[in-house]
């Protein structure tokens, strides 16, 4: 049963490889760019800071407009006693009221709005950084798990001949039964790792689906996984989001301490009109002017608000500066810790492990080494090629980290 389990687990991991070789061979493999291009159509996020931005540009546009005129019709003396009963005898006047800004609020208003629309324009490039990330974090993991699953069904193959052999050396009595007994131990724990291996692509690479919206099944091309030195990788672009978006608040407080400002200013209202009068049918103007008062609300509490405001922008921004200078340092420390780490865990670490193991495959067949020293030697490649993809994995999320803090929206990786 346990067999027949473990022929299962191969087949299927099998036939995925092989879907995603014809795959491959037919020009059509998933990269990196272009699952980033597929996510941006139908992610969520981008959805809604799109909106934002197309609601910003819309307030420009609100903000620039004048206010409305007002035209009034009025009646007075009428619906009476005596001669004033119903319409005829009283004075209809109609009139045209236009309001005028003072103290240049339009250009104040247009100013807080711009402002507000570059900063609904970074946070759109915010989102798009930050999907990019994302999609190139399982990327990255779908990668990963598929060449964990490659090492997981080598060990499971390894395993089997290795139980094979014993189970003959036992059969000529050339070995004891225990060796048998822990070849059979290893083959199933083999078995095992190699499930569960198989499980984590699938989830994997149901994490991608989610993201890009691709059918299954599909392969994804992925040549950079193995080069620790790459040539494409994004270069430092100066100052990231996090700043250009505190810069960006900081100039929105400033437009509204103008605007504040601005809105202490009484507005005119100026009025036009003509009167008739009931009984005689004769005619007149009507000429008004009315200014507020600002008697109760002169606005100094909103300008002392939009100056506090300012002010948390200010330190909001500074505080942004250093946790963005830390971030780089780190962030640029982890990719150099990762280079060196999978610099290491490829080169010599790896060529000694194999040849460890091959050395060991051999002289048990021969029977000059004793099985102890096979599972060790198996073991320890397995670790080691364990630990090599572990470490180009880190490299490269260190690497689309780095990017992501830098304000890049374009995935490190083009191929």
């Amino acid at each position: 049963m346990r067999i027949r389990i473990s022929f299962f687990i191969i087949s299927t991991l099998l036939a995925t490889t092989a879907v995603g070789q014809s795959v491959v061979e037919n020009g059509t493999a998933l990269t990196l760019r272009d699952a980033v291009a597929k996510a941006r159509l139908q992610a969520p996020a981008l959805q809604g800071a799109d909106a934002a931005v197309r609601a910003a540009e819309a307030n420009v546009q609100l903000s620039g407009l004048r206010p409305n005129p007002t035209l009034s019709l009025e009646a007075e003396n009428v619906m009476g006693s005596g001669r004033y009963t119903g319409f005829g005898g009283g004075e209809k006047t109609i009139s045209f009221s236009l309001p005028l800004e003072m103290g240049g609020k339009r250009q104040a208003r247009v100013g807080v709005a711009r402002a507000e629309s570059i900063a609904a324009g970074i946070g759109a490039r915010a989102s798009q950084a930050d999907l990019t990330l994302q999609v190139t974090e399982a990327f990255v993991s779908l990668a990963a798990s598929e060449r964990h699953a490659q090492i997981a069904k080598t060990s499971h193959e390894l395993a089997e001949r290795a139980f094979h052999a014993a189970r003959e050396r036992v059969r000529a009595g050339k070995a004891s039964p225990i060796e048998e007994q822990r070849a059979d131990v290893l083959r199933i724990n083999a078995e095992v790792r190699l499930g569960k291996a198989v499980r984590a692509v699938e989830l994997a690479r149901s994490n991608v689906v989610r993201l890009t919206g691709v059918a299954k099944p599909f392969a994804i091309a992925s040549p950079w996984f193995e080069h620790v030195d790459r040539s494409d990788v994004p270069a430092a672009s100066g100052a990231g989001l996090a700043i250009v978006a505190a810069d960006a608040e900081v100039a929105a407080a400033a437009a509204r301490i103008v605007a504040a400002r601005s809105d202490r200013v009484p507005d005119v209202t100026l009025t036009a009109g003509m009167r008739r009068f009931g009984e005689t049918s004769d005619k007149a103007a009507v000429l008004g002017l009315s200014i507020p008062l600002p008697l109760f609300n002169p606005g100094t509490a909103v300008l002392s608000r939009t100056r506090a405001e300012y002010d948390r922008a200010v330190a909001t921004r500074r505080a942004a500066g250093l946790a963005f200078d830390q971030s780089i340092e780190q962030a640029n420390a982890e990719v150099a810790d990762a280079v060196e780490a999978a610099r290491a865990a490829n080169g010599p670490a790896l060529a000694a492990a194999e040849e460890a193991a091959r050395i060991a495959r051999l002289g048990y067949r021969e029977g000059k080494f004793p099985q102890l020293e096979l599972i060790e030697a198996e073991r320890s490649l397995a670790e080691t090629r364990q630990a090599s993809v572990d470490a180009l994995t880190a490299l490269h999320t260190a690497r689309a980290r780095l990017a992501r803090l830098q304000g890049s929206t374009s995935p490190i990786y083009k191929d």
